[in-house]
This record gives structure tokens, sequence and C-alpha cells, in this order.
């Protein structure tokens, strides 16, 4: 008595009608109740769907402290500081081992990434800039920094042909100030990130140290940089390189190199000198780039010999070995 008397099967003039249209309205019904979920998982949710968007790079020409400190959890980063006075060369070195590597003439090493792109871009692109297949009188310009308290750092990924290591380096791009301030003044507040370097460059100017009247000077304040920076790492010592840049220029003579490990020798720690010229005028003497590999391969170690994985030994006769067991029968 409670059912439509429409879907009556016994109803005379219905029958496969009546039944269709039963059909239909049960069709109805379930159909209502699926739309009712779908509209109830629908609501809230995006109304258009996003976008892919291609890879972009980051808006930072540097890296700050908490990127590359991110970094460094989830591999191994060597870090490289970097010191010296304003025009000495130190962008230069940077400049001039992205240009190698980008263009594929660093011997033994081959890109791999880099996370700083842009900010190498930065500061090659003066070095781009050739008149005639000469350089340009400046090949970088003078480092300003965006934020006065924090520093820049660069990230390069590299590949050693030799083992296949990669490695990860971070190399800060610093005003010549902030090596001032710290010689003169013994102002450190800025460079705390170096207390965690591996390998430290003293950048000198090459031309101060061939020059007479400069050279004293130039190795006094090369001395007074060392011992600030040995008193900043004294918990945890760096290793130094004394990177002396215009080498185009002729190798330094022995004299000069005498007065230098006399400099470093009155100090704990101890550094090593290399000669490279980033950019050379006189190809004559060395080509542009000069150096760079070596000073790469002093800061994060030569590739170790790989054993002999089976030597071979000739036995000696009348000695006692297996492979002579039973030989004579």
């Amino acid at each position: 008595m409670e059912k439509d008397p429409a879907t009556c099967e016994n109803r005379v003039g219905l029958g496969a009608a009546a039944r269709v249209s039963a059909d239909a309205a049960t069709t109805r019904k379930i159909g209502a109740s699926e739309d009712g979920e779908q509209q109830a998982q629908d609501v809230g949710g995006p109304v258009l769907k996003s976008t892919e968007r291609s890879p972009a790079f980051p808006a930072s020409t540097t890296l700050g402290l908490d990127t590359v400190n991110g970094m460094m959890r989830s591999r191994y980063v060597t870090g490289i500081g970097i010191l010296g006075e304003s025009n000495s060369g130190k962008t230069a070195c940077l400049v001039s081992l992205y240009l190698l590597v980008s263009n594929g003439l660093l011997e033994g090493w081959t890109f791999a990434n880099s996370a700083s792109l842009t900010g190498f871009e930065d500061i090659a692109r003066a070095a781009r800039a050739w008149n005639d297949g000469h350089p340009p009188d400046q090949i970088t310009l003078h480092t300003e920094m965006a934020d006065d308290r924090q520093p820049g750092l660069l990230h390069l990924r590299l590949k050693r042909k030799s083992d296949s290591r990669r490695v990860d380096i971070t190399l800060p791009d610093l005003p010549g100030e902030w090596t001032e301030a710290l010689v003169k003044s013994s102002r450190s507040d800025r460079l705390e990130f170096m207390r965690s370097a591996e390998t430290v460059w003293l950048v000198v100017d090459g031309k101060a140290l061939r020059e007479l009247s400069t050279r004293q000077g130039a190795i006094t304040r090369l001395g007074e940089l060392l011992g600030r920076l040995e008193w900043m790492t004294k918990e945890c010592p760096p290793k130094v390189l004394v990177v002396v840049t215009h080498r185009d220029k002729g190798e330094l003579g022995q004299s000069i190199r005498d007065r230098l490990g006399a400099e470093i020798a009155k100090r704990a720690l101890r550094a090593e000198i290399v000669e490279i010229a980033p950019v050379a005028e006189d190809e004559t003497i060395c080509k542009s780039g000069f150096g760079i590999e070596a000073l790469l391969d002093a800061s994060v170690g030569a590739a170790s010999e790989a054993p002999e994985f089976w030597a071979s030994t000739t036995p000696t006769e009348g000695s006692r070995a297996y492979l002579g067991y039973r030989s004579d029968r």
C-alpha cells in the first residue's frame, strides 16, 4: 500500500512502460545523489586549475647565508673565503673561474650545476664587452653590497674528470672595504661566516708587490690580515692560500717570495703562495686564466691516486710461497 501505484507490474496498460519509467526514476535519484556528492567534494576547491610554470632563475643574484645553510644540510659543501683589499683582483678571480668553466676550458673539471648563475652573469657582464679583440680597461666593476651586513655567496658544482667526484663550493663576492675594515679596526662581525670556511684566499695585488715603492706596504698589510684571520679562526684554522694576481707581468722574483715567506712565518697559520692571471694583458707570458685550476685543486684537495686493483708479483726462487707449492712436481 505504501508503494507508488504507477510502479505496479500488474497494472493494466502499463507493463513495460511502467517498468521503464520506474527505472528512469531510480536512475535520476542515483544520478542526483552522485552529483550532490561531487558538488560537496568540490566545495572549497580551486575554481580553475593552476597553470604549469617553467623553472625560472631566482630573483636574487647571490645566495644568502640561510640558503647556503640549507644546502649544506642536504649535501657536503666546501666553503671558500676570499679576503683582499680593493682592486686586488678578488672579483676577477671569480669571473675567470666562471668563464673558464662555462666555456669548458678548465682542464680537469666540468660544470655540473649552479644555484647562482645570475650572480655569476652579473659580475661577468663587463668582461664580455671587448673592443676589436682587446679587453676592456676594467674587467670587473667595484663590488657593492645591497645589504652592508650580509655577504653575497656564489655557488658552483663541478665534476672532476680524474675520479668523477662532484664538488660543491661556495665563494663570497665581498667589497675590499670589508677587508680593510678588518685590518684597520678589527671589525669582523660581517665576516663571521669565514669561521666555517675550509680554505681562505688572501688575494694580493701582484702589481703592488712588483713595484719597489709599494712592495713593503703590501707585504706588511698581508701580515696584518693574516694575523686578523688567525685570531678569527683560532678554534678551527682553515687552509690559507696567498693568491698573487697579475702573473702575466712575470713570475715573482725569489727575493719577493722570500720576503713573503718571512712575513707568513711570523704567524701560526701556514700559507701557500699561488700565482694567477685572471685576465692576461700580455698572453706571450701566460694566457688568461693561468693558475685558476691550480688554485681550485689546492682549495678542494687534489684527487688521490687509485690503488692498483691486483698487484702482480714475481715469486723469488727459493722463497716460501703458496704460488710455488709443488711447482716442481
